[in-house]
C-alpha cells in the first residue's frame, strides 16, 4: 500500500478515535504532500513522500528549538507531538556505528585528507545511507570529527 493510502486510512481513524493531535498532523502531511504532487504535476512515489515527511519532521524539530529558546514550553509540547506521529512514517534511524561506518567508506572511496574535501564526503555518504532516517546535520558532525584528525 502506498504511503498516501496508508495516511488516508490513518486520517480515518483519528476521526472515528478522536485523537486530535494525530488527526491535525496528519491532515497538514496529507496537505504538504498533496502540494508536492502539484508542484510535480504528477502523484509522488514512497521515496518522494518520505522526503516530505522528513522536511516536516526537521521543520518541527527547528520550530521547537526555537520555542524552547523563547521559553515556550506550550508550542514545543505541541510540534514534540506533532514529531512523535510524523515519525511513525519514516525509516529506522541510522545508528552511530552506521553513520561512522559509512563516513569511513566515503573518505576512503574520495580520498578525502582534509576538511576542503567535507563536499565530497557528504556526497558519497549520503546515497550510503539511502533508506535509512540520517540527519544531515549529524552526518555533517562525524565527518567534520573524521577529517579533522
Amino acid at each position: 500500500m502506498a504511503l498516501a493510502d496508508t495516511i488516508n486510512d490513518h486520517i480515518t481513524a483519528a476521526m472515528k478515535a478522536k485523537d486530535v493531535v494525530r488527526l491535525s498532523t496528519l491532515r497538514m502531511l496529507k496537505t504538504a504532500m498533496v502540494n508536492k504532487s502539484i508542484e510535480k504535476g504528477r502523484d509522488l512515489d514512497d521515496a518522494e513522500a518520505m522526503q516530505v515527511v522528513s522536511s516536516l519532521v526537521k521543520q518541527r524539530r527547528d520550530s521547537a528549538e526555537q520555542f524552547s529558546k523563547a521559553g515556550r514550553t506550550d508550542l514545543v509540547d505541541k510540534e514534540t507531538a506533532e514529531i512523535a506521529v510524523l515519525d511513525a512514517y519514516l525509516p529506522p534511524a541510522a545508528t552511530a556505528a552506521e553513520i561512522e561506518a559509512a563516513v569511513a567508506a566515503a573518505i576512503a572511496e574520495a580520498g578525502a585528507t582534509s576538511a576542503r574535501d567535507i563536499g565530497k564526503v557528504m556526497k558519497a555518504v549520503m546515497p550510503k545511507l539511502a533508506g535509512k532516517n540520517a540527519d544531515g546535520r549529524t552526518i555533517s558532525e562525524s565527518v567534520r570529527r573524521a577529517l579533522a584528525v
